[in-house]
């Protein structure tokens, strides 16, 4: 059951001082390879799973990074968890009509 939403915003130091789009561009391939729901935002991608998921969802980013040859990640995460499920369109819908 999908019961957690996660909220990640990945800032990984560039080994040269190089544009962090395209480390970032990698971070979201991960999580579209993961098959979960996400929805990218300007500032961070939210994603539904189960916190299980999620949880090796952000090792598997970071993970990328270092094959990228980071030198340090920053991953700062959000969690919403709901026990009885949640979903990205009960938290947004609304305002997508608007859009």
């Amino acid at each position: 059951m999908i019961d957690t939403l996660m909220s990640i915003q990945i800032i990984p130091q560039t080994p040269n001082g190089e544009n962090v789009i395209p480390f970032v561009d990698e971070a979201i391939k991960v999580i579209d390879e993961s098959g979960l729901n996400y929805r990218v935002g300007p500032l961070e991608t939210t994603i539904e799973g189960d916190m299980s998921s999620l949880l090796i969802l952000i090792q598997k980013m970071n993970e990328r990074m270092v094959e990228l040859e980071s030198p340090s990640i920053i991953s700062q995460v959000k969690f919403y968890h709901v026990t009885e499920g949640i979903s990205i369109e009960t938290l947004t819908g609304k305002y997508d009509e608007m859009a």
